[in-house]
């Protein structure tokens, strides 16, 4: 599977030992950046991100942060981007399967290199299931981006 990885200066060494461990499973990775421990943006890296999949130069994202939380924030400011901050392989698995999410995030400082690995493959094998009441709710998630997208137009 094509992934993009994004993380800034606090994720960046989660995210390189990660890079490593899924291309050893296969994977083709786009790294969209930081490139050191220097201080930076999460906002800059999850966009970065969430673009990639969007316009499909990735299949799913994965998001390192140092809590994950900011950085799933931003991401989930995209639309059509559902990310989800996971530190445990129920919601790392059900979050495809019953949300469709195409970006995991993780706080490389709330979790360890063990946990971070098995939640990416978790991730990278689920499957959205596609049952009627899934696709109900991921609806009325579009529908609620669409009917705010449009209201901040009339604002600005």
């Amino acid at each position: 599977m094509k992934i993009t990885i994004g993380s800034d200066h606090a994720g960046f060494d989660l995210k390189l030992m990660l890079i490593e461990h899924l291309r050893q499973g296969g994977h083709e990775l786009v790294d969209v950046g930081t490139d050191s421990t220097r201080p930076v943006d999460y906002p800059d890296y999850a966009e970065a991100v969430a673009l990639n999949v969007l316009q499909g130069k990735s299949e799913r994202g994965i998001l390192i942060c140092g809590s994950g939380v900011g950085a799933s924030v931003a991401a989930n400011k995209v639309p059509g981007i559902r990310a989800g901050l996971c530190h445990d392989g129920y919601s790392a698995h059900q979050g495809v399967e019953h949300d469709e999410m195409n970006v995991l995030v993780l706080g490389a400082r709330v979790i360890g290199s063990a946990l971070a690995k098995a939640l990416c493959t978790t991730f990278l094998s689920a499957r959205f299931t596609g049952e009627e009441r899934h696709r109900r709710r991921l609806g009325k998630i579009h529908s609620i981006e669409q009917r705010y997208s449009l209201a901040k137009e009339k604002i600005s």
